[in-house]
């Protein structure tokens, strides 16, 4: 985040793996953002970035790497979702680290709950801060979703303060049954508070390829 506010990239959804088969599922992923935004928060432009995700019975634990410019931001999770008819739970935990002096470690606890085309996030967290005072913060987001397309509103509370609004559309590009690659388009407008003095808008293009073993 920078502002101080950590990065993800492709924010990392709680997985609702429905719960009586343990089959283990491991992927990988490997992908490039034309502006890697985090939150409403502009971190580098042209980002590229990889991850890998181990799942089973609900379970879910995971690794995700970016590039953002001075050095390399690294972040770890896992957790546990589920459903129950059309709801969808889940409870985990993020932790946010740089190898350079981009940004300082995020720790948060996530939270998840969702109904059909909409989904409810709150991530409670406190930030390291270079040694300085660590600061406490909470962000709670709104998703709708329908047919790929979306909208979302976010907003940070305590500490961390300012709110941002996205909208777009993602999609799998496929030729002759065979998918070769996800992609997606969003515009994200980010106010004043959230980025300490004008606000912003970016549009932003998202090209990723997830493999399953």
């Amino acid at each position: 985040m920078k502002l101080r506010l950590a990065s993800i990239g492709l924010a990392v959804s709680l997985a609702t793996v429905s719960a009586p088969a343990l089959a283990v599922d491991l992927s990988a992923n490997i992908g490039w953002n034309s502006e890697y935004i985090y939150r409403g928060i502009p971190q580098k432009n042209s980002s590229a970035f990889a991850g890998v995700d181990l799942g089973a019975g609900g379970f879910y634990l995971g690794a995700w790497g970016a590039d953002v410019g001075d050095g390399i931001e690294i972040d770890y999770y896992g957790g546990y979702g589920f459903e129950v008819g059309d709801f969808n739970f889940g409870v985990g935990g993020t932790i946010y680290t740089y190898t350079g002096d981009f940004d300082d470690t995020y720790k948060e606890v996530n939270l998840i709950a969702g109904w059909k085309w909409f989904t409810f996030d709150a991530a409670i967290g406190s930030y390291d801060n270079f040694g300085g005072p660590k600061l406490d913060y909470e962000f709670y987001s709104l998703t709708a979703e329908y047919n790929g397309f979306y909208g979302k509103i976010g907003t940070f509370e305590n500490d961390f303060d300012g709110s941002y609004y996205e909208a777009g559309y993602g999609n799998t590009l496929s030729v002759n049954d065979m998918d070769l690659f996800d992609y997606a388009f969003a515009a994200i407008y980010s106010d004043s508070t959230l980025l300490g003095g004008s606000s912003d808008t970016n549009l932003v293009l998202t090209l990723s390829k997830t493999f399953d073993f």
